[in-house]
């Protein structure tokens, strides 16, 4: 009770002292003057998302936190007008976020998928998958690494990872005690970070889109090697399961689980689709609507790409329309699923039209979160973030070569954990990368540059409580949003301070002459033996 206490007043401290921040330039403000004299493309347009993120992690509530976000960008936007903030805040953010088809499709999909999980559990297939792991999968172990191998195997697109590794494998790791929290950290670890290294999946798309001679693809594959923080986070989940090496709130969660509370007391999904599973149910009821799920949206990614009008499979993958792509999949996903729960009979047609409801609810928690995301994300750009950030990368790039491709990446994991976007982040960087080290000049920084951008977009994006992967994780997980945040973040750190080091290592050994693939065997060696310090911690605390 205290700590809550004292949460809520450094809160509403907080508040007060943004109160002040802002009412001071108000007052100093002539009428009429607008924000853009005062704070477009200045460091005040980052405030929006630093108020959010700060208050999320003090408060523990994220719904009431986004919106004060946003809330800030529309003072700050309208100049402090009554009128301007109101309007701002819902037409241009809110309004304007949920009328933009690409946001629509992805909830939609949310929504379809949703409905499929509440059609699985209700069919048995889920509890008859969890059975059948009881007996194939024997230990926790055996559970975390399976759901890794699945995430690792869907690598087609972020989204699609997130929800489709949560409903398959929170039956298995529930039955072997696995927090609600490390599940959604391994989902989220194999989502992003896994498709920034897969050539055919929606990320690759985003990144050829950025480049404008049409080398987009090859740039990419070419960058992989580079990428450390994707790399060595796939290495520090492996190594975090076989050393058993969990810390900070993480080894709270994993603790609290193995005495049979997942959720370590907060469950926001709590009475969703609590409905008696059919006792009938077979394996086959689960793996059949998945796996077609994923061939529908692998068929409805290249459609949206115009394979079928004469495009080839890679040129129609790298022109995808994810959220197309998804939504057409889904629902043929969903037509499927019902026909064949049907012919086996497993439910009556009504059971069934009730699930699409029931899925829906299970998702609300997450469309809010994503809705008031996608509204501050509305509220930076329209104060200049971007071209902020992006004209002073670009008046410093010059001095600091040797440490370029560090500094790329601290700058890349703060724009996106400031924004929650790392294709936007992409956007902004590359271009500047590339206008310094251009590849036809044979710098050999050039390549790792760009993974920098690559990989500090991801590492941000993996950070951020308004991520729309994390966001996914979290909904995928079923685990309440601010405890993933909270236990992920000091992994995320400990890839992302390994990779910073590793990324000074390859300009170093870009300076000297050595091969700049060189500094990766030297982060996985960091990482491990970091991993082996937390896990002799770990035993000495027991």
């Amino acid at each position: 009770m205290e700590n809550k206490t004292r949460r809520a007043r450094t809160a509403v401290g907080l508040a007060a002292v943004l109160l002040v921040l802002l009412v001071i330039p108000a007052l100093a403000a002539e009428e009429g003057t607008g924000a853009v004299p005062w704070f477009y493309e200045t460091v005040w347009s980052l405030l929006p998302p630093v108020v959010a993120i700060a208050l999320a992690l003090i408060t523990k509530e994220v719904y009431s936190s986004l919106f004060l976000g946003i809330l800030t960008g529309g003072l700050l936007w309208s100049g402090f007008t009554f009128e301007g903030t109101v309007t701002h805040v819902f037409q241009d953010g809110i309004v304007s976020v949920l009328a933009n088809g690409y946001n629509v499709g992805i909830l939609v999909f949310l929504v379809i998928l949703g409905a499929m999980v509440c059609l699985m559990n209700r069919a048995g297939g889920s509890a008859a998958f969890g059975r059948w792991a009881q007996k194939n999968i024997k230990t926790r172990v055996g559970a975390q690494l399976a759901t890794i191998v699945l995430g690792v195997l869907i690598f087609i697109d972020d989204y699609f990872n997130c929800l489709t590794v949560g409903s398959v494998m929170r039956p298995v790791t529930d039955s072997h005690q696995v927090s609600r929290a490390k599940l959604a950290y391994l989902i989220d670890a194999t989502a992003a970070p896994v498709c920034i290294i897969a050539p055919i999946s929606s990320w690759a798309a985003a990144v050829s889109g950025f480049v404008e001679d049409g080398s987009g693809l090859a740039l990419f594959i070419r960058a992989i090697p580079y990428n450390y923080y994707a790399l060595l986070t796939i290495v520090m989940m492996v190594g975090l399961v076989l050393m058993k090496a969990d810390f900070g709130p993480m080894a709270i969660h994993e603790a609290n689980a193995a005495k049979g509370d997942l959720f370590s007391g907060k469950n926001p999904y709590a009475g969703a689709d609590e409905s008696a599973a059919a006792e009938c149910g077979t394996v086959l009821d689960l793996v059949a609507p998945i796996a077609v799920l994923v061939v529908f949206c692998i068929i409805g990614m290249i459609y949206s790409g115009g394979f079928f009008s004469g495009a080839s499979f890679v040129d129609a993958f790298s022109g995808s329309d994810a959220s197309v792509g998804l939504l057409l999949g889904s629902a043929f996903g969903l037509v499927f699923t019902v026909v064949f729960y049907l012919l086996r009979r497993r439910m009556k047609f009504k059971e069934m039209m009730d699930c699409i409801p029931e899925g829906f609810k299970a998702m609300v928690p997450a469309i809010l979160i994503l809705t008031f995301a996608w509204s501050l994300k509305a509220m930076t750009d329209s104060l200049g973030a971007r071209e902020f950030v992006a004209s002073v990368v670009k008046g410093s790039a010059a001095g600091f070569q040797l440490l370029l491709p560090a500094i790329v990446f601290m700058i890349g994991c703060f724009l996106a954990f400031a924004t929650g976007t790392s294709w936007g982040t992409f956007g902004i960087l590359i271009p500047i990368v590339l206008s310094v080290f251009p590849l036809e000049s044979g710098n050999p920084l050039s390549i790792v540059c760009v993974s920098a951008c690559m990989a500090g977009a991801v590492c941000g994006d993996h950070c951020s409580p308004i991520s729309d992967t994390t966001i996914m994780a979290s909904a995928g997980a079923q685990c309440d949003h601010v405890s993933h945040v909270t236990t992920q973040l000091p992994y995320a750190m400990t890839a992302a301070a390994v990779s910073c080091v590793t990324y000074v290592a390859a300009g170093i050994f870009a300076a000297v002459g050595l091969p700049t693939w060189l500094a990766l065997p030297l982060g996985v060696v960091l990482m491990l033996l970091v991993l082996a310090v937390m896990a002799r911690r770990g035993k000495d605390v027991k």
